[in-house]
């Protein structure tokens, strides 16, 4: 199962770098949301796999016992989520409003921020 999910973070990680390096606008936030999954899987596969074994302290014992799940990457994971959330929410509005006043999605061509095209004056 850890092999598993090390395969997939690396292929979440290469398809993530590849479509940040793209010049259309989709393909980067697409690429950033993917970036984001995948440091979120790799979190979670650190933090120690197991199935049923929920991370309590049973009744008259002083710490947990193995197998047992790691709680702090959970809750790191679930913070990675919503501030994750939120940096694809500004990056979807900051390029849409840069199409809108530049026309193009192409990033090549969203060189010049000091001079607007002709038609948009």
């Amino acid at each position: 199962m850890t092999f598993l999910l090390a395969v997939i973070v690396g292929a979440l990680y290469a398809a993530g770098t590849y479509l940040v390096l793209r010049r259309s606008i989709v393909k980067v936030i697409f690429g950033l949301i993917f970036l984001g999954h995948a440091a979120n899987l790799m979190i979670f596969t650190v933090g120690r796999l197991t199935k049923g074994v929920p991370a309590f302290v049973p009744e008259g014992a002083e710490m947990l016992t193995e197998p047992f799940a790691d709680p702090l990457p959970q809750a790191l994971i679930l913070t990675s989520i919503v501030i994750g959330f939120g940096v694809q929410a500004f990056a979807l509005v900051l390029f849409k409003r840069a199409y809108l006043t530049l026309g193009t999605e192409d990033l090549d061509k969203m060189r010049s921020t000091d001079q607007l095209p002709e038609e948009r004056l």
